[in-house]
């Protein structure tokens, strides 16, 4: 029974084969196909817009080089320029804040230590 089957199956394949063929050539039979003179005319448009958009892809890929080279390495410049400044400050300030700290530190140092003087002083003086 099986090879019934497939000689049924051959049979319905060559059937759909043939079938396709017949619908394939209808269709196109069916299809609009434009007069030369339309075809050059759209042949024309088509080739127009591909160029001026290739055109104006050119132009604007010239221009960004140029912002890129002029503009942007400006900019690379005033960034590490400011940064370097600003180094330079924040290392001033730092050495400023720190001699500060010292400066802070032995003042109140001098202040105990003369605040304990006179009340030895003091002390000495009341025990006499």
């Amino acid at each position: 029974m099986a090879k019934k089957n497939v000689k049924g199956n051959q049979k319905d394949n060559s059937k759909n084969k043939k079938s396709f063929m017949k619908d394939f050539k209808a269709e196109l039979k069916r299809v609009i196909w434009p007069t030369p003179k339309q075809l050059v005319n759209n042949t024309v448009a088509v080739v127009t817009i591909v160029l001026i958009t290739a055109a104006i892809v050119f132009v604007l890929d010239l221009t960004f080089e140029a912002i890129n080279k002029n503009g942007v390495d400006k900019i690379k410049e005033f960034v590490v320029t400011s940064s370097d400044t600003t180094d330079e400050n924040a290392t001033t300030e730092e050495t400023n804040s720190d001699e500060n700290v010292i400066g802070e530190n032995t003042t109140s140092e001098t202040s105990e230590t003369s605040e304990n003087v006179t009340e030895e002083s003091t002390a000495e003086n009341t025990v006499e």
